[in-house]
């Protein structure tokens, strides 16, 4: 996946902002961990704030 397509789908889970759609953002960026690795995901986490909408910080290993 890429990190374009990632943050569109991320846009949507923060669209909808339940504890569901943190768990979907949490497989994201698991997704984006494996094919990206640790500095792709808390590039996303900052960008997109992902700390204050589901609780993800940077440094964080996405363990699904």
């Amino acid at each position: 996946m890429t990190l374009d397509k990632a943050r569109e789908l991320l846009n949507v889970q923060i669209g909808l902002g339940s504890g569901y759609n943190r768990n979907a953002a949490r497989l994201i960026l698991a997704e984006i961990q494996r094919e990206h690795g640790q500095a792709g995901v808390d590039q996303l986490i900052k960008e997109l704030h992902l700390d204050q909408h589901f609780g993800c910080k940077v440094g964080e290993v996405i363990r699904i």
